[in-house]
């Protein structure tokens, strides 16, 4: 039931959001799937390529559609970057020694790049470094109340969807 409520909250808030406009059904498919992504990331530490691919799918069926009704298809370039901005970057930061980022992670954050780069700039350093704000802040309380040690494996996908949907909300 807790998935349920989650769901309606994501769902509401992308449906408000102002900066998505045409985009809307693009924004939708990623935070279904990334409900999904988030709850087997939470269970098991995975991140399934099947699931990331299927969200890529959507993100990008979405754009381009949303672009020929916008009339606008320079955006999608923006998208294009985004994800590849996003993919480089988390690439980067999962070969870095002692990194504790997986490539799920990395591929997720690049499908994440797709919608980030639509709405802009802004919106997309801001939905890349938000993740690991939350993440590092959502630590912090675990290790103070005890319930993990600080070599506990912890999940980054639910963080780096959380993050990509607060930046689309400040739109």
């Amino acid at each position: 039931m807790a998935w349920a409520a989650v769901a309606a909250v994501v769902f509401a808030g992308l449906g408000a959001a102002p900066g998505v406009g045409p985009a809307l059904p693009a924004f939708l498919a990623v935070a279904a799937v990334g409900l999904l992504l988030a709850a087997v990331d939470l269970a098991c530490l995975r991140l399934p390529d099947p699931l990331v691919g299927l969200a890529a799918l959507g993100a990008a069926a979405g754009l381009v559609a949303a672009a020929a009704a916008d009339g606008r298809p320079g955006r999608l370039l923006a998208s294009l970057t985004g994800a590849g901005l996003s993919f480089l970057g988390y690439a980067l930061l999962a070969l870095l020694p002692g990194s504790r980022l997986g490539f799920g992670d990395v591929k997720l954050a690049a499908v994440l790049g797709l919608p980030l780069g639509w709405l802009g700039w802004p919106e997309l350093l801001t939905g890349l470094v938000l993740p690991h704000v939350l993440h590092g802040l959502a630590v912090l309380g675990l290790l103070a109340a005890r319930r993990i040690r600080r070599d506990t494996l912890l999940p980054l996908g639910p963080a780096l969807l959380a993050g990509a949907w607060l930046a689309t909300l400040a739109t």
